[in-house]
């Protein structure tokens, strides 16, 4: 149940990561049939950035308990940011990691079809030069968002349980599946306007169950099963209604 619980958290959350992948590759110019290479890529730089992160977070928990009230309450505020939050898009163009990148990588102006790097001309010397694509940058920007994701996802199943194993692998397993979640929600994200709060939701109940868990029902732990029907039961209210409420634009999204 705790991996279920993880896992079920962990792919809610990629939801958000799938908007912002979606408007990363949009600024790109990325068109679809390069997209799954990115991704690919993506992926598997994920599974060691998660495990770097993972391992760091296990061994900080394991030497101080108290961590785990810190992550807690970092769930609940940014929760209760996400409900209140006004809706904005980022700008990617004006991001400071994308802005050096651009100055201090020599980028062709053009993709390349699914390169990452190719060799061009020097305007100066006119000898053949390596120099990346649209492409890696859109790779490199991918996982710099999911890293910031990860501040969320990664204490949200610490939360859950402190199981090395079983926050690694519902993390990755989650994570596996982010390209087939792209490419099924990219088209139609927008319907999905109300989740945030569910997930805002999800967020104040994980770190908050930590807190109740310790200080009002003197260590008894949640059982696993409840966990996982609350944040199930969440998930799914934001799913509906937000279907629901966007209903009239079906056939904006799939035209």
């Amino acid at each position: 149940m705790k991996y279920y619980t993880g896992f079920f958290i962990e792919k809610a959350l990629s939801i958000d990561n799938v908007f912002v992948i979606s408007m990363i590759f949009t600024y790109f110019a990325i068109p679809a049939r390069y997209q799954y290479r990115a991704l690919l890529w993506g992926t598997l730089a994920v599974i060691v950035l998660r495990g770097i992160m993972i391992a760091g977070g296990a061994a900080l928990v394991n030497q101080a308990y108290w961590l785990l009230y810190i992550f807690a309450a970092f769930l609940i505020v940014t929760g209760i940011r996400m409900l209140w939050a006004t809706d904005h898009q980022p700008d990617i163009g004006r991001n400071p990691v994308v802005r050096w990148l651009s100055t201090h990588l020599r980028v062709t102006p053009t993709l390349h079809g699914q390169h990452f790097f190719v060799k061009v001309p020097d305007e100066r010397t006119g000898r053949l030069v390596r120099a990346t694509t649209p492409l890696f940058l859109a790779l490199v920007v991918i996982n710099l968002a999911d890293l910031v994701f990860a501040v969320d996802s990664v204490p949200a199943i610490f939360a859950i349980t402190t199981d090395t194993f079983i926050v690694y692998t519902s993390n990755i397993m989650a994570i596996l599946g982010l390209r087939a979640l792209y490419f099924a929600l990219a088209s139609m994200i927008d319907r999905f306007h109300y989740l945030k709060y569910a997930l805002a939701m999800v967020l104040i109940f994980i770190g908050g169950k930590i807190f109740v868990s310790d200080f009002v029902l003197g260590g008894d732990k949640f059982r696993p099963v409840a966990s996982l029907a609350v944040t199930i039961g969440l998930i799914a209210a934001g799913i509906v209604w937000s279907l629901w409420k966007t209903r009239g634009s079906a056939s904006t999204v799939t035209s």
